[in-house]
């Protein structure tokens, strides 16, 4: 028995591995996949609940900057790791997602709406530049931007 599940071990994990190099694209991104289940209001939803995560990291990262002690040190760190990471969800999602499925040269305001969502991923990398809570903000209001383009259903 112990080797049977050796054995099924052993073959799903060379399955995993070569499945994740031969098609990476296929695991990491299901959207560029025309499965036809996309939500693009809860995308943006999620930028915002991003952007809101960047602005609390940016209070508490202030909040912390003066302390000197071990955990103070600590946890200004994982702030500022926790801010880098929210900044970049939002950047991969107007880059992997809005640009490349919902942003079409075909559309008639297609370089008002290009304009928009590049001036998100702008925002997001000065959030992630800086530790002032004013580029959290501008963060926000540049989602704020797209959501006449995605309403709920």
């Amino acid at each position: 028995m112990i080797k049977i599940l050796k054995k099924a071990m052993l073959l799903t994990t060379i399955v995993a591995v070569g499945f994740s190099f031969v098609i990476p694209q296929l695991v990491q991104a299901h959207c560029q996949i025309p499965c036809g289940i996309y939500d693009d209001h809860a995308r943006v939803q999620s930028m915002l609940e991003d952007a809101a995560t960047v602005e609390k990291s940016i209070k508490l990262i202030e909040k912390l900057s003066g302390k000197s002690d071990a955990q103070s040190q600590n946890q200004l760190i994982r702030w500022v790791m926790n801010k880098e990471k929210h900044a970049q969800n939002i950047i991969d999602t107007i880059s992997d997602y809005f640009l490349t499925q919902r942003v079409k040269s075909s559309q008639k305001d297609y370089a008002e709406r290009l304009a928009k969502h590049h001036a998100v991923i702008v925002a997001a990398m000065k959030a992630k530049q800086n530790a002032d809570k004013k580029y959290a903000k501008e963060l926000q209001k540049s989602i704020q931007a797209l959501v006449p383009y995605y309403p709920e259903h």
